[in-house]
């Protein structure tokens, strides 16, 4: 497995290196309800099946970030699918991006995803008993919902992503979950992980929850100028690596 030393070095060169291990991306449509979900599709080297991601982006849309994890994923082995849930839009300052998260449904984001897991299993490359999920600050709290949504999930991320509350939702939760959070972030506190936690073990769920104490919000994200923890995010993205590794791979 690739380390994640490389994640100080700039995006673009990121980029670079990850696509001599992964195939190219590719854009897809996928049925979603009544419309048409979009994501882009990495696949590793390989005829497979492989295990498989959906990855969730931040409130900001598809970024270059978002499109360097995905293939990150994918150049370790996972078929990943980078789930659109703004088709096409992409923010360029907070406000914009506030107004995009605002403006999305969330049964729609939510259907998008479960439309994508049944994108995945469809794939011959795809081993469908072994699909997981991960995302960021807003895909956080839907790789949240999706695990509620789609119990054959195995194993979900959470990257600083506010969790459910509801005891009869967290029940329907069959997914392994790991989640990274900030001790610092002022919408996702430590109190509400730590209730989070505590009501998830109640049920007998699979939980490991990381708060780092000196981070705050988005601190995995290279692009975050005043938020951005590099050792932390090291080793936040490291954790999940090890965690798909173990719940993912034979």
């Amino acid at each position: 497995m690739k380390t994640r030393n490389s994640i100080l070095c700039a995006v673009a060169l990121l980029l670079l290196s990850l696509n001599h291990s992964a195939r190219a991306q590719q854009a897809v449509t996928f049925p979603s309800g009544d419309g048409t979900g979009q994501g882009l599709l990495y696949l590793p080297q390989g005829a497979g099946p492989h295990p498989a991601l959906i990855v969730i982006h931040e409130w900001w849309g598809m970024t270059d970030w978002i499109k360097q994890e995905a293939a990150h994923y994918a150049a370790n082995g996972y078929v990943t699918l980078a789930v659109d849930l703004y088709r096409g839009k992409v923010a360029t300052d907070a406000d914009m991006a506030h107004e995009l998260m605002r403006g999305l449904p969330q049964d729609q984001g939510v259907r998008d995803l479960t439309s994508a897991v049944a994108f995945l299993s469809q794939r011959k490359e795809v081993d469908k008993n072994r699909i997981g999920a991960v995302g960021w600050c807003m895909g956080g709290g839907y790789a949240f919902q999706l695990a509620v949504a789609a119990p054959n999930l195995k194993a979900v991320a959470v990257n600083y992503g506010a969790p459910p509350t509801d005891k009869t939702a967290l029940a329907s939760i069959h997914a392994a979950v790991i989640g990274n959070f900030g001790a610092l972030d002022r919408g996702i506190t430590p109190d509400a992980v730590h209730a989070f936690e505590t009501a998830m073990q109640s049920l007998g769920k699979t939980v490991d929850d990381k708060i780092y104490p000196d981070a705050g919000h988005a601190f995995e994200n290279p692009t975050n100028a005043t938020g951005y923890k590099p050792a932390d995010a090291a080793d936040a993205l490291g954790r999940v690596d090890k965690f798909f590794a173990q719940t993912l791979h034979p």
